[in-house]
């Protein structure tokens, strides 16, 4: 079959075999944020065109092309939910060649007050993963730009939320007057970890956010250091908000997941990396249990 993970910024698409072994993988910046809905089954023949020609299986697609910017709006799905009933959900389309594709609907969860949260495209993730975990209850921790913390068990996505660290650390160092007074320089260690005891400190993470830009204009922290200081305080934040149990996976690439696993330790957890490409794994699982006639 072939998977493909369709993000707002790049197009993944993965040729797999049995038991979804990655024979072939592709990559372009062609992401849902510049096209339109007629460009969709054009950039799939123009990139995969010759797999399309020589895969019986089906196409799945996950991700944003499934939004209401996509190719199809694919409508959110309510935890918990399975492999199979994902599938069960997913949205046949008309692909180049004849050939039999379906987009991957989203999930919603809602927590105990009944407020909304969604996900697209992370729950491929999760279900790669939890081919390894077994029934096992967990608690997985998706960082970037909005990171997203599931709890699992069963096999099954039970519930999750989202945090908008990435999201606000760009906006805060790029676009605010705190980020005025930082200066370039490599990731210091020592200053991410002065960031994440700050957060625990509980006088609010507005008036932290201040309290930097006074730490550097009163000489406390250096600009070089407050990029690394401001990343602490924000997923010190995050960590601290959902004071997650002894032990977290954790899917993100290395310089991510380092951070991650630094803040976790310093609140006493312990995180287990798993490699983030873990969405094929989770497009074939899915393929599996749709009901292709």
């Amino acid at each position: 079959m072939i998977g493909v993970d369709w993000g707002t910024s790049r197009f993944r698409a993965y040729r797999l075999g049995d038991g979804g072994a990655v024979l072939a993988r592709r990559e372009a910046a062609l992401g849902v944020a510049m096209l339109q809905a007629a460009d969709f089954p054009l950039v799939l023949e123009r990139e995969i065109g010759d797999w399309l020609g020589e895969t019986a299986g089906p196409v799945v697609l996950a991700g944003m092309v499934g939004s209401r910017q996509g190719w199809v709006e694919a409508p959110y799905l309510a935890c918990p939910a399975d492999a199979a009933r994902i599938a069960a959900y997913a949205m046949p389309v008309e692909a180049p060649g004849a050939s039999k594709a379906w987009i991957v609907p989203g999930l919603i969860a809602r927590d105990a007050q009944g407020r909304a949260d969604v996900l697209r495209g992370e729950e491929t993730q999760l279900i790669g993963l939890m081919a390894t975990l077994g029934d096992s209850a967990a608690t997985i921790c998706l960082p970037g730009t909005h990171s997203k913390w599931a709890e699992v068990a069963g096999g099954t996505i039970r519930g999750f939320a989202t945090h908008m660290t990435g999201e606000m650390y760009d906006l805060i160092l790029n676009r605010s007057m705190i980020g005025r007074v930082a200066a370039e320089g490599p990731p210091d260690d020592r200053a991410f970890a002065a960031g994440i005891g700050r957060a625990r400190e509980g006088d609010g993470l507005l008036h932290q956010l201040f309290g930097a830009r006074a730490a550097v204009l009163a000489g406390d922290l250096a600009g070089v250091a407050l990029p690394s200081y401001l990343s602490g305080l924000l997923i010190g934040h995050e960590v601290f908000t959902v004071a997650p149990p002894s032990q977290v996976h954790v899917l993100a690439g290395t310089g991510l997941a380092d951070r991650y696993a630094q803040a976790l330790a310093i609140f006493g957890i312990r995180a287990i990396v798993h490699d983030a490409d873990l969405a094929a794994a989770g497009l074939w699982r899915i393929g599996r249990a749709l009901k292709v006639t």
